[in-house]
């Protein structure tokens, strides 16, 4: 529950602090493409998250140690 409360907020702020700089952007005069670069570079963490959440999950420590299988029995 903890966990779930935390995310919404940690996400609601990210929201908030994009909102923020786009606002200042706007109200400073920043062209269109300053602004869209602004925007791009908040979401873009966001986007890197999502498509490496949908791929297959990172091997654990043990995993990566005793995945090892050779040939002639060796430990």
């Amino acid at each position: 529950m903890v966990n779930t409360a935390f995310r919404t907020w940690l996400i609601g702020g990210w929201i908030a602090i994009i909102a923020v700089i786009v606002t200042v952007s706007v109200a400073m005069g920043a062209n269109l493409s300053t602004t869209s670069l602004l925007v791009a570079l908040g979401v873009a963490p966001a986007a890197v998250m999502a498509v490496l959440k949908a791929g297959a999950s990172s091997p654990t420590v043990a995993e990566i140690l005793h995945a090892v299988h050779a040939k002639d029995r060796r430990p």
